[in-house]
């Protein structure tokens, strides 16, 4: 189950707060201490493409299209 599954699901049970609390005892997914899923891109979610010098944190993509607002120059 991924984390934004999880996140449906549990929206889905807020009228049931008995449900929703069983719900997330045995389902919430773990906090990661190592590997891709630890870093995730600030602005979209994004965990591939991971931009973490000058502590962006930002995918590649989105860096793409702050870039020049944050202060970096475009050389081609």
């Amino acid at each position: 189950m991924t984390t934004s599954d999880w996140k449906k699901i549990l929206g889905q049970l807020k009228s049931k707060p008995e449900k929703a609390e069983k719900f997330i005892k045995h389902n919430k997914p773990k906090e990661r201490k190592t590997g891709i899923t630890k870093k995730k891109c600030e602005r979209c979610g994004r965990f591939g493409a991971h931009i973490g010098s000058y502590g962006l944190n930002l995918c590649r993509q989105c860096f793409r299209e702050i870039a020049e607002e944050i202060g970096f120059k475009k050389y081609s």
